[in-house]
């Protein structure tokens, strides 16, 4: 199963925000046991940014996860998607770039239209437990 990571699970985990702690980490946990995860690149540039910098949060992420490459086409797809937030469009053309098979987040409900379907931490986590 290969996933990816919304930015705002990143931020859960960075941010150690509650009640959303456990279900994101234990996602980087899965991806740190040799889950296939990735995260989009501008993911890294929205956390380093809200984390004023996190270089140390973000090179430990990357030792987990891959960048899926995207270029000029994935975005012109995300500006046709008709996701309208353009931020979760942007994720949902990285996710199709890597071939992901969900896009693990919070935000459900600003997925509904996103042709990879979107999990939320915990739901993913009991999935990928085999229940």
């Amino acid at each position: 199963m290969r996933i990816l990571i919304d930015t705002d699970v990143l931020l859960d985990v960075a941010l150690a925000r509650e009640p959303h702690l456990a279900a994101s980490a234990g996602v980087l946990e899965w991806a740190e046991s040799g889950g296939e995860a990735a995260v989009a690149w501008h993911s890294l540039t929205n956390c380093a940014y809200l984390l004023k910098g996190g270089r140390s949060f973000l090179r430990n992420l990357l030792q987990l996860v891959e960048v899926p490459e995207t270029g000029t086409r994935d975005a012109l797809l995300a500006l046709d998607s008709p996701l309208a937030d353009l931020e979760d469009a942007f994720q949902v053309a990285a996710a199709l770039a890597w071939k992901a098979d969900l896009i693990v987040t919070r935000n459900l409900s600003d997925y509904r239209k996103s042709p990879v379907v979107a999990i939320s931490p915990a739901d993913f986590l009991a999935k990928a437990a085999g229940g």
